[in-house]
């Protein structure tokens, strides 16, 4: 009896433990599906360094920016006239200078030479223009006299025919004396005439002779005033009212003609040329309507000029202003421009999220009413601006969604804001 009794206990000790095993089995396996469903905990975003935009309707205006510098819109380098070596820079960039202002000064000895010796050559033919003309007057001095000694000849071969002619009707001269009183007078005539003649043309080659002198003479003049000036052009002036903004050569340094010395500009003529992206370039047109800040002032202006081509991925565009400069306006001042490009009427917009682009669709997460949670929302992005969007689909008026980056929620579809 006590066999049968102790078979049984452990028949029925077996069955329990068995029972238990199957019991602890199913709920292990009941909490591992139990977790298996469950999702996880939402993330939380500190609302401190959270940005939270507002979608709005009414009007937005869509702008591009751009950073850039002040030029001036009349820029004057200032070549090298001649070969030489600089010997002295007077003037520092900077500094306002007059037309007349000399800003550097070259040496050059062989152009000082050729200046000299085209002075001499002048003071040398004008010595011999007035020898020469000495030597003519003298000539024609001796010439006159000559006529005067023929001439007083003539009247007094003249008188004594008239006394022959007077002695001949009388009958107290000679036929024979007569005509030769007469042949001899006009033998004098015809003297004075050819004298006469001989001093005309000798006056006209007097003047042409002094005339091709004073002509040589004026040539020369001339070249000693080009040596003269090309030596004066040595001392290399500014040509222009404004400010030296470069000065490229230092002292001592040989330069050739043409090479660049320095740069004058206009202070109270300047534009903004802004770097405007490839990526925002195809909607800016001439004419339209800019604001430049100088972190001093803000200018108004207009796009008068846009770069054909990209260089290292960004357009230059020129800014003309309108406005007046404020006093703080420099030559190479930083600023930063914003192009007016269209006004859009009675649209959806929010403030630009950090990583949407116009013109696609992205998830942004939507606030709920109270502000403690936030879901994602497939939202279409319309015409962007500098700091606006265009909202074409996915949210209404008046939602919040979260503009700064959530690229690390790229996970979830819910998230807490604390």
């Amino acid at each position: 009896m006590d066999i049968k009794r102790t078979q049984k206990s452990k028949l029925k000790k077996r069955i329990r433990t068995g029972v238990l095993i199957v019991v602890g089995l199913a709920a292990i396996g009941g909490i591992t599906y139990g977790l298996a469903k469950m999702k996880p905990a939402a993330p939380t975003l500190d609302r401190s360094t959270t940005v939270i935009g507002t979608v709005k309707r009414g009007q937005m205006v869509r702008e591009v920016s751009g950073n850039g510098t002040l030029v001036p819109q009349v820029t004057r380098w200032i070549p090298a006239p001649a070969d030489g070596r600089v010997e002295k820079i007077l003037i520092q960039a900077g500094v306002e200078v007059g037309a007349g202002t000399v800003i550097v000064e070259l040496s050059n000895p062989e152009m000082e030479q050729q200046a000299i010796d085209a002075e001499f050559q002048v003071k040398t033919a004008q010595a011999e223009a007035e020898n020469l003309k000495v030597h003519l007057e003298s000539d024609g001095m001796t010439q006159q006299s000559q006529i005067a000694s023929i001439n007083a000849e003539y009247s007094q071969a003249k008188l004594q025919l008239d006394t022959d002619e007077v002695l001949a009707k009388q009958g107290l001269v000679a036929d024979l004396l007569l005509k030769i009183s007469r042949v001899h007078v006009q033998d004098l005539a015809n003297r004075l005439k050819v004298e006469q003649q001989r001093l005309a043309i000798s006056a006209k080659s007097i003047k042409a002779q002094v005339n091709a002198q004073q002509s040589r003479i004026d040539q020369l003049q001339a070249l000693a005033k080009l040596k003269k000036d090309q030596v004066d052009a040595l001392k290399v002036r500014a040509g222009t009212n404004g400010v030296l903004q470069v000065v490229s050569v230092q002292e001592g340094q040989q330069v050739t003609p043409g090479l660049n010395l320095a740069r004058i500009a206009d202070p109270a003529s300047l534009k903004a040329e802004l770097k405007v992206a490839e990526t925002q370039i195809k909607d800016v047109k001439e004419g339209q309507t800019a604001v430049v800040d100088t972190r001093n002032g803000v200018i108004e202006g207009r796009v008068s000029r846009i770069d054909p081509a990209a260089r290292e991925g960004t357009f230059t565009v020129d800014v003309t202003f309108t406005g007046p400069l404020p006093s703080s306006a420099r030559p190479d001042l930083s600023v930063d421009g914003k192009i007016e490009l269209e006004r859009l009427t009675n649209v959806l917009y929010v403030e630009r999220p950090a990583f949407g682009q116009g013109q696609q669709t992205v998830g942004m997460f939507r606030l709920s009413e109270d502000g403690q949670e936030a879901t994602r929302t497939q939202v279409s992005l319309g015409r962007s601006s500098v700091s606006t969007i265009e909202v074409l689909n996915g949210l209404r008026e008046g939602d919040q969604v979260i503009i700064s980056d959530t690229t690390t929620m790229d996970n979830y579809n819910h998230i807490r804001v604390r």
